[in-house]
């Protein structure tokens, strides 16, 4: 066997030789960086590295300068727990350096203890396991439907988009039912350039797999509809053939790799307890020197380097032929009005849908029109409901853009059935990718089965529109289970991300349109099922109070009282309002908390005053997180219970919200106060 003392005749070595060796550098790197840190996980990167070091130095299409190359293979480690994996790869191709790698884990450094998307040559944050599969089903559906529309109508120029998804993933992901629900998705619409590698180690934190998990997942994805592959993981030849027949068939494509934990381990090989530790000083030492390596912390040859790196002159050809390709292209006007629609549009100047003044209209139904408006004019809106299409008044838009499916890469539309949480993972998958805008529908009370996928949005700061209908008891008759109370206030805890509640249909247009234009925040729209008056200001002025997240609809000079409201409550607050003609009071429209707290403090008090007046907040959920703005002496009108399966307007009677119980309430307040 070659080792370290033989390095110097490396170039004579046997290419087998060299990436057996280089494979064991990996492994050390891998193993120096947990020790030294003293946290993460060995076991799992030892059994994954022989696939993952084949993919990268044979298969993988980057640009070595340009980690944000466009039409990159993109790799996502959804196994993120073995990130010291993917950063003794990085350190390898140059995006990472040796003091990076020996900060593993360590306050604001390159290497933090799971993949985040802000390093170079990180494709997507992981460590909640499941949702990395689930975001590159998202991203090789967006590679399917920019590739179609390519090939349909500037077919000339079809090479543009050709690249394939990349997933290392182990036994944890696939016991998470994301993974089916987004699995099953992936089959369905024939996913040809999505390839999963499936690290089946029979190794977890608490003993062996087969403890808690006898699934044929070979027989499943194949139910699926995908192509399925098992080998030897640690076969290089194998893995080879493996990765060759995944990228030509017609369909997404799994190869689940026996492997052992540890891999290459001097004692401890398929040792479940390395899972999530460091090996010890002495385990570490004799693996070296089994594998071949000095005892040296961080070694990596300038020879091995050399090696890994043999394909950046092709790879850098390959990446400059595009750029030029693209450029070539762009003298086309019609490519060059579709590549700004889909990465330079600040749709600045779009045409709204009318709305009557006075009228009444749900505001889900005014996200349909303004979706069937928006979507004319921003051919890169793609997304869909989670069957819940009549309900969401999304049908419009699948009928006239179609159903994404195998049979139709030019749908716009996403069928994602029920399969809540694997439509908001595949949602920041397509934003991630890039040129599109996703959006998804569902019921507000089951944005409880998105929130680890929301989290994961504003955690990488996607752009994704996820749109909640049914927002508040107003449901009626479906009852509690349906009747959303906590979500609104839930989804407001989310750090940076944006909840409107609109309060009719034109802050409904305003909402879609800064939430379309925002790509570095997620945004919900809350929306109403039953029908609420449309506001009287003119368009322009709610899209510019909107755009600063709260704004007065009803003044009055000197307010004693100051009403805030959102959603279908700001009608509510203006009907108390005018029934309360003794009182100076000032009606407020907050539908986005976030966006009103980034504003200057002058505008913020110049909207809800600080001293002089009683601040009253009206919303058909949970008080909690009111206080911050109606003081210690204001008054909430909000539901702090569940609610009840009754037709709305009797709900309203038993909880209290019609305008003369709550002006009966808020005149009781007074009286307590005074």
């Amino acid at each position: 066997m070659r080792t370290f003392k033989d390095i110097d005749t490396f170039q004579d070595w046997e290419d087998e030789e060299k990436n057996q060796f280089s494979l064991a550098v990996t492994k050390g790197l891998i193993m120096d960086m947990v020790r030294k840190a003293n946290s993460g996980h060995s076991g799992g990167p030892m059994s994954s590295a022989d696939f993952t070091q084949i993919l990268f130095t044979e298969y993988l299409n980057y640009s070595p300068n340009n980690p944000d190359w466009f039409n990159r293979d993109r790799f996502v480690l959804s196994a993120g727990h073995e990130s010291a994996l993917i950063y003794a790869i990085l350190y390898q191709i140059g995006w990472l350096n040796k003091e990076d790698i020996s900060n593993f884990r360590q306050l604001h450094s390159n290497t933090p203890g799971h993949p985040e998307v802000e390093i170079p040559g990180i494709e997507a944050t992981t460590g909640p396991l499941g949702q990395g599969f689930a975001m590159a089903v998202g991203m090789a559906t967006a590679e399917s439907m920019l590739r179609a529309n390519i090939k349909e109508y500037h077919q000339e120029f079809e090479d543009i988009f050709d690249h394939f998804t990349y997933v290392v993933a182990g036994d944890g992901d696939f016991q998470e039912p994301v993974v089916l629900g987004s699995g099953s998705m992936a089959g369905h619409w024939g996913l040809s350039r999505l390839i999963v590698y499936y690290d089946s180690n029979n190794a977890q934190i608490s003993g062996k797999v087969d403890r808690s998990d006898s699934t044929d997942y070979s027989q499943v994805f194949e139910g699926f509809g995908w192509h399925v592959q098992e080998i030897d993981g640690h076969d290089h030849s194998k893995i080879r053939e493996a990765i060759e027949k995944a990228q030509v068939v017609d369909r997404p494509s799994l190869i689940i790799g026996n492997t052992v934990m540890a891999k290459g381990a001097a004692n401890v090989e398929g040792d479940h307890e390395t899972h999530g530790a460091p090996l010890d000083h002495d385990e570490i030492r004799a693996t070296k020197e089994k594998l071949g390596l000095p005892d040296e912390e961080f070694y990596l040859p300038d020879e091995v380097k050399k090696h890994f790196q043999i394909r950046f002159p092709k790879l850098g050809e390959m990446s400059n032929e595009w750029e030029s390709a693209v450029k070539n292209a762009k003298s086309d006007q019609s490519f060059d009005r579709f590549w700004k629609a889909l990465f330079e549009n600040t749709n600045s100047n779009l045409e709204y849908p009318v709305f009557e003044e006075g009228s009444v209209l749900a505001t889900r139904k005014a996200f349909g029109a303004t979706l069937d408006k928006f979507a004319e004019q921003v051919p890169n809106i793609v997304g869909g409901s989670a069957d819940l299409e009549p309900s969401n008044y999304t049908t419009n838009f699948a009928h006239k853009y179609g159903d994404f499916s195998k049979e139709n890469k030019l749908g716009r539309n996403l069928a994602f059935g029920v399969r809540e949480f694997p439509m908001a993972a595949a949602m920041n998958g397509i934003a991630l990718h890039g040129g599109l805008i996703p959006f998804g529908g569902t019921f507000l009370v089951f944005a409880d089965y998105e929130r680890p996928a929301l989290r994961l949005a504003s955690i990488q700061k996607c752009g994704v529109i996820h749109e909640f209908t049914h927002d508040s008891f107003w449901v009626g008759e479906d009852g509690p289970t349906h009747q959303p109370v906590e979500q609104a206030m839930s989804l407001r805890a989310i750090p940076g991300f944006n909840v409107f509640r609109p309060a009719d249909a034109k802050e409904t247009v305003a909402s879609f349109k800064l939430a379309m234009n925002n790509k570095t925040s997620p945004s919900a729209l809350l929306l109403t099922r039953q029908g609420v008056p449309v506001l009287n200001q003119p368009i322009d002025e709610i899209i510019e109070g909107v755009g600063r997240g709260a704004y007065v609809v009803v003044e009055e000079d000197g307010p004693e009282l100051v009403f805030l409201a959102t959603g279908s409550e700001v009608s509510l607050a203006m009907d108390v309002a005018s029934n309360m003609t003794d009182k100076r009071v000032r009606v407020v429209s907050m539908p986005c908390w976030e966006i009103f707290e980034d504003q200057p403090q002058s505008y913020k008090e110049s909207v809800i005053p600080v001293r002089g007046a009683m601040k009253i907040s009206f919303e058909a959920g949970i008080t909690l997180g009111w206080d911050k703005y109606i003081g210690s002496n204001g008054l909430s009108i909000g539901i702090d219970h569940f609610g009840a399966s009754a037709p709305g307007k009797h709900l309203a009677e038993e909880f209290g919200f019609t305008p003369d119980k709550i002006e009966s309430k808020i005149r009781q307040h007074l009286d307590r106060l005074l």
